[in-house]
Order: C-alpha cells, then sequence, then structure tokens
C-alpha cells in the first residue's frame, strides 16, 4: 500500500507564502533549494515539515504565468489535515478567525471540517476527527463506482 510522502504546491508570492504556512499555520521550513532554470524560470522552493515524515513542498516559479482558470468548484481539489484533538481543532479556528483568514465550516458524519484558503487560493481543510480509512479495498465501494462510470 501506498502512503504520502509529499505534496508539491505552484505558488506566485513566495513571501506570503512562507507567512502563511510557517507563521499561520505553525508547519516548520525544514529545507529550501532554489536554482535557476526550471523550465527556463528561476525557482524557489520551500519544504514545510506535516509530521511524520510527510512534507508540503511549495515552489515558486519567479516570471510564470498564472495557470488557466479552473471553471470546475473551486473546493472540488482541497488538502486536508487533521487536528490532533477537538480542542486544537477549535484552537484552529479561532486562529484563523483572529488572522482575518476567512473560512467555512462543514459537517461530514462525525468529522467536522473547516475550509479556507492559502494566498494562492488553494483550498485547505482541517478536520477532527481523523479520517479512519480501512486498509483493504471495499468491494461495495467498487460495486459503487462500477455503476456510476457505466451510467455515466
Amino acid at each position: 500500500m501506498l502512503s504520502l510522502d509529499h505534496v508539491v504546491f505552484p505558488v506566485r508570492d513566495a513571501a506570503a507564502t512562507l507567512g502563511f504556512y510557517r507563521d499561520l499555520l505553525g508547519l516548520p521550513l525544514t529545507g529550501q533549494t532554489s536554482g535557476e532554470d526550471w523550465d527556463g524560470y528561476r525557482y524557489l522552493m520551500m519544504f514545510f515539515g506535516l509530521g511524520g515524515g510527510t512534507e508540503l513542498v511549495c515552489v515558486a516559479l519567479l516570471g510564470a504565468p498564472a495557470p488557466p482558470v479552473d471553471v470546475r468548484p473551486k473546493d472540488a481539489r482541497h488538502y486536508a489535515f487533521c487536528a490532533e484533538s477537538a480542542e486544537a481543532y477549535a484552537g484552529w479556528k479561532r486562529r484563523l478567525a483572529d488572522a482575518d483568514v476567512a473560512s467555512r465550516e462543514e459537517r461530514h458524519g462525525e468529522q467536522t471540517s473547516l475550509y479556507f484558503e492559502d494566498p494562492d487560493g488553494i483550498v485547505l481543510e482541517i478536520t477532527w476527527p481523523p479520517t479512519r480509512s480501512p486498509d483493504g479495498e471495499d468491494p461495495q465501494a467498487v460495486g459503487e463506482v462500477m455503476r456510476w462510470l457505466a451510467g455515466a
């Protein structure tokens, strides 16, 4: 079974990204690399630790064009973090509000999720309690997916 090693986000404003992920979210800046030529752009990669050896990597490409507008729902692509406890979740809610970061809260069964955006509009989620994904494949889920695909 695969496990997540790192996720990479392209970013436009390296300073705003550093302030958001390190200073607001409290993720440690664990490394960086920079260079003069990533497909013709100067680049800066910032590595933020997520715990358990996983990383969030933010890549700034100086002078690169903005990506095309995606017309799908903005939160159809988002990245979820899990709070350490219900109290920590409440603390994140306060911390985002105190920093004037717009957010919205949703219930998903037993989970509560807080959605907000980083400086580049990347949708992030903090949830509690954590998702407990089973280790094996769910035959019922496979059947439902196959039925959906047959009707698509």
